[in-house]
């Protein structure tokens, strides 16, 4: 499926990925690990190229600043095209679900360099909130969650006082942490964030992206 931010060209950069730090929480085990998804042997998911690192962690100290207790919970970092492949015929699978709704949720596996899956870059981060106990927060629907559930501003006309008010709060609480480190939030998936590759450049107004696909394993 092609993408808006296709477009987009690619300057690229030879910035190495880099492990996050332990300073940050992750889902452990990684999840996509858990269900067997073929990453290289003896590799790291949870990689992001140095410069996205370092704004992460410019989006923690936000956090720590705005949200007290609050913390940026990762769930997802660097994606080879393998797992890309894997999660999509695992999605595929999965009752109830259709086809038109896969291709919304995950980027084509593509080996083309002008088009690579967001994660595929380094430069793509799927996160959620944790309590100051490391615990999710509830924001109103699972990351990778598909259809109208994940679009970042599904709950936006909730009753005040509601459940479904406080999950919109914490969208937005994200997205603000994650906003002030200059990422940019997928249009729709509230979990998603990236800084540098198409779909920055493209939701950012840039004329192009840093980033092309990893070939780190």
């Amino acid at each position: 499926m092609t993408r808006p931010w296709h477009a987009i060209p690619i300057a690229g950069s030879a910035e190495a990925l880099q492990s996050l730090p332990e300073t940050l929480l992750r889902f452990d085990p990684h999840p996509y690990v858990a269900l067997g998804a073929p990453y290289p042997p003896g590799s790291d998911p949870f990689r992001l190229r140095r410069s996205v690192v370092q704004r992460l962690l410019q989006a923690q100290t936000w956090l720590q600043h705005h949200a007290d207790g609050v913390n940026v919970l990762i769930f997802d970092a660097w994606r080879p095209l393998a797992v890309q492949r894997f999660m999509v015929e695992y999605t595929r699978a999965l009752p109830g679900v259709s086809e038109d709704q896969v291709l919304a949720l995950w980027a084509t596996p593509s080996e083309d360099p002008s088009t690579p899956p967001p994660h595929s870059t380094g430069a793509a981060v799927d996160l959620t909130l944790a309590d100051a106990q490391g615990q999710p927060l509830d924001l109103g629907g699972a990351i990778d969650a598909v259809g109208a559930i994940a679009e970042p501003d599904h709950f936006a006309g909730a009753s005040a006082g509601s459940a479904e008010a406080r999950f919109h709060q914490r969208r937005s609480l994200l997205n603000d942490a994650m906003s002030s480190a200059g990422f940019a939030r997928h249009p729709r998936e509230w979990w998603h964030f990236s800084w540098g590759d198409q779909l920055w450049a493209w939701q950012s107004g840039q004329t192009q992206a840093s980033y092309g696909r990893s070939a780190q394993a």
